[in-house]
């Protein structure tokens, strides 16, 4: 069993950007730009390892490595992304691993691209992206290419002697443990349970009982084995349940208007844990979004616009346009999934303004708000 942690700090220390790895400040796949770059690194990276995994590590400096963390990014559907455009693609996975350095809402992502013996192309164009267009690594770039790219195991050492010496033991495991029950969390409820006598799962948050039912909130659920962050939120609601083999996470949303605030079942994860060390994680998409008279949904969007177009001109805000704007991401999506289509495009347009507010709470409403539409939009493109 791998540590991602450690597999970062040694792929870090190995050398720079490579033919089998890359690394990144931030990954932004809102845009078409952003997507087109990832996308192009992971066709290289495919091709250029046909027999070893590969790597991106997002949240590090280009320049001195620094640790700077990103995100947490819980989008399970990324591989929705890259199958849509790239044709054979490769199986990624998307993992979030903690750092002790960082806050405990960033962590450095870790994309794995697993070996592909066949190449990789872009069946349709992106951005500046033309469709048949296959990418190569020639160092630390993505290039290109038209030439056959000729079957190469010249990584397969490299990365194997990498990875092994990332293995897992009892001292990180006991470490990470306490680090997260006694340094971490120590201010929250923490729990932990051992599945399989292998794997530790431990979750943190502020719990609270509605009927027979006890929900967290600020959760933080960690697989310490690997030092993956499984979840991570800093508003939403979950509920956790487990048994000798399974630990699942049904995650709510809080979503209304006039401060009529319910709580909505978004997605279930499943992990099953198995006798022989392998895991699996399923998604069970769950979210039915509430639904509101046409009309008054009319006056509500664009109240909403109105208070876009007099923060982006800088015009002074009320206290009544202060509360509303740290509702407006959750508010812009009601309206987005109640028929108004440019909601949306709206919202995403409204980043830099959102961002630059002097109150953090609306940039953050904001990044969760397009968290739930990005798995909104990869279940309605399942159906």
């Amino acid at each position: 069993m791998i540590n991602k942690r450690l597999l970062i700090k040694n792929l870090l220390a190995h050398n720079d950007e490579s033919s089998f790895y890359d690394k990144k400040r931030q990954l932004n796949l809102h845009t078409k730009e952003g997507k087109a770059k990832f996308l192009k690194h992971i066709c290289a990276l495919s091709n250029s390892n046909p027999t070893n995994n590969s790597y991106i590590v997002v949240g590090v400096e280009d320049q001195d490595n620094e640790i700077t963390g990103d995100d947490f990014f819980d989008d399970s559907r990324i591989q929705n992304l890259v199958n849509a455009f790239l044709e054979n693609p490769p199986k990624i996975q998307y993992e979030n691993v903690p750092f002790p350095n960082l806050p405990k809402d960033k962590v450095v992502g870790l994309v794995t691209i697993k070996p592909n013996s066949k190449v990789s192309a872009f069946k349709k164009g992106i951005y500046t992206i033309p469709a048949r267009t296959v990418f190569v690594r020639r160092g630390s770039n993505s290039i290109p290419t038209e030439e056959k790219i000729p079957f190469s195991k010249m990584n397969t050492e490299t990365v194997i002697g990498i990875e092994n010496n990332s293995r897992n033991s009892i001292s990180h495991t006991l470490e990470g443990v306490l680090d997260f029950i006694n340094n971490r969390h120590k201010d929250m409820a923490t729990k932990y349970h051992v599945f399989k006598e292998l794997f530790v799962v431990c979750w943190a948050g502020n719990k609270k009982k509605i009927r027979d039912k006890t929900f967290y909130s600020r959760v933080d659920i960690e697989l310490i084995n690997e030092q993956v962050k499984l979840f991570y939120s800093a508003f939403d609601e979950v509920s956790i349940d487990y048994d000798d083999k399974t630990f699942s996470i049904t995650e709510y949303v809080p979503l209304g208007l006039n401060d009529k605030t319910s709580y909505y079942p978004l997605e279930k994860q499943i992990l099953t844990f198995f006798d022989n060390g392998y895991y699996k994680i399923e998604n069970e998409f769950l979210f039915e979004p509430p639904q509101y008279n046409r009309k008054m949904m009319f006056h509500i969007y664009n109240s909403n616009l109105a208070l876009l177009q007099k923060l982006q001109k800088g015009i002074g805000l009320n206290m009544t346009d202060q509360k509303d704007l740290v509702n407006l991401p959750s508010t812009l999506m009601i309206c987005y999934l109640n028929g108004f289509e440019e909601a949306k495009q709206k919202l995403i347009d409204a980043k830099t303004s959102l961002k630059s507010f002097e109150n953090p709470l609306v940039y953050t409403n904001f990044k969760e708000t397009l968290r739930i539409l990005r798995k909104v939009k990869y279940d309605k493109n399942n159906d």
